[in-house]
């Protein structure tokens, strides 16, 4: 009596090498059916392939061997897509910060690119909207946007005086962890939840405005610093933002514009 597919059979259905099965056998990822005690081959089950193909594409997404075998011992078929998609959300925000990595090289890399006008502004003091809260830097992205949707969702539009922004402090830079501060200028400022009534200081800033996609948008706060420093200007303060046209106003990135206010003060002369 026939006792299944022989490895190389089972390797030609399933695309996977002999070499990879035995490696997944000894990994204890998939066991043969039956190993013929007298020869040791290996022979498999036809319903096998699925599983087999299903352990390739999770180790062609770099899934951990212990994180495959919960995946594969799991009867309930939403905990195995939890699972799944739980790696798969962190490959996305690996992609992500590659991507990120990428853009941001090729625009440091061109010596011909054009730096970003600079101009001097005094910005007066304001009374907005804000949320505010100690961030540690690598939870910025997160916050920020649950902190601008409370604000979206409490002011609509007809309320809006001006686009939002941000104050972000140094230490969230230089320490991993920082004040951060989004805002939106409204008619009839009022407090609810999270959500303060801020007065916003007035203050100098070099600004620029960066273009595009956030991606590389460090490129351009590097420049915006580098002209700081060769204008004799020392920096006091938290970097501002103002999101001029952004991600809650069109999806399509190429058309975002981010000011960048980074505070100054003129050095005394030597």
């Amino acid at each position: 009596m026939r006792k299944g597919l022989t490895i190389g059979e089972f390797a030609t259905m399933s695309h996977l090498s002999v070499r990879t099965l035995r490696r997944y056998h000894e990994a204890g990822l998939l066991a043969p059916a039956v190993v013929d005690p007298h020869t040791g081959y290996r022979y498999y089950q036809p319903e096998q392939i699925a599983t087999a193909q299903v352990i390739h594409r999770l180790r062609q997404l770099d899934v951990p061997l212990a994180e495959v075998k919960s995946i594969l011992a799991t009867d309930d078929p939403q905990r195995r897509t939890e699972l799944v998609a739980g790696h798969l959300r962190r490959l996305e925000a690996e992609l992500d910060r590659t991507r990120a990595a990428v853009v941001s090289l090729r625009q440091l890399l061109r010596p011909d690119a054009a730096a970003p006008k600079i101009e001097l502004r005094s910005v007066p003091t304001r009374t907005v909207v804000a949320i505010r809260a100690q961030v540690r830097h690598e939870h910025a992205l997160a916050w920020f946007d649950t902190a601008m949707t409370e604000l979206d969702e409490a002011f609509p539009p007809t309320e809006r005086t001006g686009p939002p922004g941000g104050r972000y402090a140094n230490e969230l830079f230089t320490d991993g962890v920082g004040l951060m501060t989004v805002f939106r200028p409204v008619r009839h400022p009022r407090g609810s939840g999270r959500i303060e009534v801020v007065e916003l200081p007035s203050a100098d800033l070099a600004v620029a405005v960066h273009r595009g996609p956030h991606d590389d948008i460090d490129v351009t706060y590097g420049r915006l610093g580098a002209w700081v420093a060769s204008h004799a200007l020392g920096v006091d303060g938290p970097v501002h933002e103002t999101y001029l046209v952004g991600p809650r106003d069109t999806g399509r990135s190429e058309r975002w514009r981010t000011e960048l206010g980074w505070p100054v003060f003129r050095l005394a002369a030597a």
